[in-house]
C-alpha cells in the first residue's frame, strides 16, 4: 500500500467514525452545547495527550517552540466544535451534516491562497453547484428557528477548512498537538461560559458517558486518524475523502431515532454532495491558477 493510499484509507475512516456524531449528539438528554463542548474537550485532550506521551513520545515542550502552528490549528478546530455541536441541536442532523460537506469546497478556495495549490475551471463550477445546493436548504429557515442552526453549521466547515489548511502547511511536523490545544482552548472558553451562566456542571450518566464516547472515539479517534492521513493527501481531496459523514450521519440518525429528512435537505444536499464528488474527480484535469 503506497502512502497516499494510506492516507486515504485514515480519512476515510475518520469519516465513518465522525458520522456516528449527529446520533450521538441527538441522544443527549439534558446537556447544552457548552456543557458538552466542556467535557467532550476535557476527554479529548486527555486521549490525544496520553496517545503523544505513549505512542508516539512526543516532547511537549515543542508545544511552545511550534506555539503559531498548534494555537492556529487549535483554534480553528475549536470554531468547527462549537458550530458542530450548536448546528446538531439546532437544526436536523441531516441539514447540518449536508452543510459539513461545504468543507471541501471552502478548502478548495482556500488552498490556492495558503497552500498555492492549483484550482480549477471544474472546482470553480463544483463550488458554484454546492452554494445552490445550500441556498436551498436554508431558504426556507430563514425566519424560523434553524437558520441559526444551518449558519451554525456553515461556521464549522469554514473551521474544519482552516484545520485541514493548517495541517498541509505543517505536514512536515507531528500535528496532533494541535488537537490537543483544540482541547484546552474549547473547554476553557466553555468553562467561562458555563460559570458566568445559568449552565451546570453536573450531568446525568447517560450523558456523560454519551460525552465521553463522543470525546475519545468519535471526535478524538477520528481526528487521529484524520490528522494522520493528512501528511500524504491534499488538502481539498481530504476533506472530501472524509464525506461518509455526510452521507452516513442522517441515516443513522433516522434508523435509529426516526429524525425526518425535509424534501429542501434532500434536493440542496444532493447538489452539494454532487458538487463535491464532481470535484474529487474532475478538478485536477483543467488548472486555472497556481
Amino acid at each position: 500500500m503506497t502512502d497516499k493510499s494510506f492516507g486515504i484509507l485514515l480519512a476515510v475512516t475518520a469519516g465513518i467514525l465522525w458520522s456516528t456524531i449527529g446520533l450521538s449528539i441527538k441522544s443527549i438528554e439534558e446537556a447544552n452545547a457548552f456543557e458538552i463542548l466542556f467535557y467532550r474537550s476535557i476527554f479529548i485532550s486527555i486521549f490525544i495527550g496520553f496517545l503523544l506521551h505513549f505512542f508516539f513520545r512526543f516532547n511537549f515542550f515543542l508545544l511552545l517552540r511550534n506555539w503559531m502552528s498548534y494555537l492556529s490549528g487549535g483554534t480553528a478546530l475549536f470554531f468547527a466544535y462549537i458550530g458542530g455541536i450548536y448546528a446538531l441541536l439546532t437544526t436536523s442532523a441531516a441539514n447540518a451534516l449536508l452543510l459539513f460537506a461545504c468543507a471541501p469546497i471552502f478548502t478548495a478556495i482556500l488552498s490556492p491562497i495558503f497552500l498555492k495549490e492549483t484550482i480549477s475551471i471544474k472546482t470553480l463550477l463544483s463550488i458554484a453547484i454546492a452554494f445552490t445546493g445550500v441556498f436551498i436548504m436554508i431558504w426556507g429557515d430563514f425566519g424560523g428557528g434553524d437558520w441559526k442552526g444551518n449558519l451554525s453549521a456553515i461556521i464549522s466547515a469554514m473551521g474544519f477548512s482552516f484545520f485541514t489548511i493548517n495541517l498541509r502547511l505543517n505536514k512536515h511536523m507531528q500535528m496532533l498537538p494541535s488537537v490537543f490545544a483544540s482541547g484546552i482552548i474549547a473547554s476553557s472558553v466553555a468553562f467561562l461560559i458555563i460559570l458566568f451562566s445559568n449552565y451546570s456542571f453536573q450531568l446525568i450518566s447517560k450523558d456523560f458517558f454519551i460525552i465521553f464516547i463522543l470525546g475519545v472515539f468519535q471526535v478524538g479517534g477520528g481526528l487521529v486518524l484524520y490528522t494522520l492521513g493528512s501528511k500524504f493527501v491534499p488538502a481539498t481531496q481530504l476533506t472530501i475523502l472524509m464525506l461518509g459523514e455526510v452521507f452516513l450521519g442522517p441515516v443513522w440518525v433516522w434508523i435509529f431515532i426516526g429524525e425526518e429528512v425535509l424534501l429542501n435537505t434532500i434536493l440542496g444536499g444532493s447538489l452539494i454532495c454532487f458538487a463535491v464528488v464532481y470535484n474529487a474527480l474532475y478538478s485536477n484535469t483543467d488548472k486555472l491558477i497556481k
